[in-house]
């Protein structure tokens, strides 16, 4: 599954360097363990949130080139009902998806270096 996931990514992102980011991006959401990802109100475990994520990238197609674009366009709200989407985290602390996945994104900068 990692592997599809992977090359349906890279069909859409820029370049490599962007495809990583975008494919931990979603990884991230899906390995929290006893984590909700809340969208239109409803929650979702973290595999069907990952699922909606690659869908909503795949539906984006050329219009996101840049780790930035897929969170701004695809992981952050809702394209139909403009919601915020958000992560309830297994402790219960509820953050902004955008939130999430701009710190996850600053912790893939950090682990390359």
């Amino acid at each position: 599954m990692a592997l599809l996931s992977f090359v349906v990514v890279r069909s859409y992102a820029q370049d490599f360097s962007e495809t990583a980011k975008i494919q931990y991006l979603i990884a991230s959401v899906e390995a929290l363990e006893g984590a909700r990802f809340i969208r239109n109100g409803r929650e979702y475990d973290t595999r069907a949130a990952s699922n909606h994520l690659r869908l909503k990238l795949k539906t984006a197609g050329d219009k996101v080139r840049t780790a930035e674009d897929f969170i701004n366009l695809c992981a952050s709200k809702s394209s139909m009902t403009g919601e915020l989407y958000f992560i309830r985290l297994a402790d219960g602390t509820t953050v902004k998806s955008e939130t999430f996945f701009k710190d996850k994104l600053k912790t893939f900068a950090v682990d390359k270096q």
